[in-house]
């Protein structure tokens, strides 16, 4: 899912990676000795581009930023062969606008195919619709040995926290990335960057959702729904995710939890409006377990008119109000109080009276991959 952000900015003494947007059409760099970089993935929805700039301090003290951000519904994992040419035609329109209209190289854009797309195909046997889209897209770009990487779940969550996690909090950072139909993440065990400790879940916030649409037996009320949701949710803790963080020996190791995905910027956005500039919002438990309650009891705490009327500024006024347009234009309510749900369910396995668990929803993982292609051009 593509997640539109505005332009912001952090505090120096800020523990993690800075990045920004810029609303410009043109690519006119932010940074004096800076690079842009063009990411464009197929995922199973569809075909997303993410356009960056990358400072040539980026590591250090996180000279990124977010110039463009966008994406195209195209459902490529329904395998037909009208989605198959709507997904091969985004992927070259995107590949075009990088390369002939914001003149990026073709070096500096990364093409690769989402594990989800790669999960699918071979559940359903059809890994050759993947090859053919690869084949024709090189052909199109005439690019025979372009490199179009179909990556599987360990990689793209070992990218995830290399492109999202700054180096100062490498080996002490879990990482868990909410999707759609399912959540990955991990951590680096040994004080290296090769071993990683992958984490996966079966269930995201639309397959937790659906989940409990399935037990509602003809009452679409939303009493019911709750009540079905917080079976949905303590049936997946005690059969799958308690068991994935014991196993994943992330407990001692990690002293701070990072979840992105577009429900930790949908949570982060609602329950701290007033950081709608920060990418990264420091939350407590006790803060999504409040979420949880209040969206269900009382969601109109979290409309844009209402956020937006808590504070004075024109401006800020205004950039609440769109940031949370966009987010429950995203999710409802429903959708909000499943994959808060999850986090919460995840959270819970960290949270300890005697050891001290820093958590972090983080707004714009999006473009992790993209920087984690860049480190070596940015050392």
């Amino acid at each position: 899912m593509s997640i539109p952000m505005r332009h912001f900015m952090l505090p120096a003494c800020m523990l993690w990676a800075c990045f920004s947007l810029s609303a410009q059409s043109s690519l006119e760099p932010k940074y004096s000795n800076s690079n842009i970089y063009a990411g464009i993935e197929v995922g199973s929805k569809g075909v997303k581009m993410s356009v960056i700039e990358i400072g040539k301090n980026a590591k250090r003290n996180g000279a990124f930023n977010i110039v463009k951000d966008t994406s195209v519904n195209t459902d490529f994992i329904s395998f037909t062969d009208l989605n198959f040419e709507a997904t091969l035609k985004g992927f070259l329109g995107m590949y075009e606008k990088a390369a002939k209209e914001y003149k990026i190289p073709p070096k500096r854009i990364f093409t690769v195919i989402s594990s989800g797309v790669k999960m699918q195909s071979e559940k359903d046997g059809k890994t050759e619709w993947v090859t053919r889209l690869v084949d024709q897209f090189r052909q199109a770009t005439a690019e025979p040995n372009r490199q179009v990487e179909v990556v599987d779940v360990t990689k793209e969550a070992r990218l995830s926290h290399l492109g999202i996690v700054p180096d100062s909090r490498r080996y002490n950072t879990f990482l868990i990335d909410i999707g759609s139909g399912n959540t990955k993440g991990g951590f680096f065990p040994f004080g290296n960057t090769e071993d990683f400790k992958l984490f996966q879940l079966n269930w995201g916030t639309k397959s937790t959702a659906n989940a409990t649409e399935k037990r509602l037996d003809g009452d679409a009320s939303l009493i019911n729904y709750y009540k079905n949701l917080q079976r949905v949710l303590s049936g997946a803790e005690n059969s799958e995710i308690v068991y994935a963080v014991n196993s994943s020996g992330a407990y001692p190791l990690s002293d701070n939890i990072a979840v992105s995905g577009g429900i930790a910027w949908a949570v982060a956005t609602l329950t701290h409006p007033e950081l709608v500039d920060n990418p990264i919002v420091s939350v407590s438990f006790n803060e999504i377990k409040k979420f949880c309650e209040k969206i269900y009891n009382n969601p109109d705490a979290y409309s844009a008119a209402f956020l937006s009327n808590n504070v004075n500024r024109a401006e800020d006024k205004k950039a609440i109000r769109e940031e949370a347009g966009r987010v429950h234009k995203v999710f409802d309510q429903r959708s909000l109080m499943a994959g808060a749900g999850l986090i919460l369910k995840i959270m819970r396995q960290f949270e300890s009276a005697f050891d001290t668990k820093h958590f972090y929803l983080v707004k714009n993982g999006q473009v992790g991959w993209v920087s984690a292609y860049v480190d070596s051009e940015v050392d």
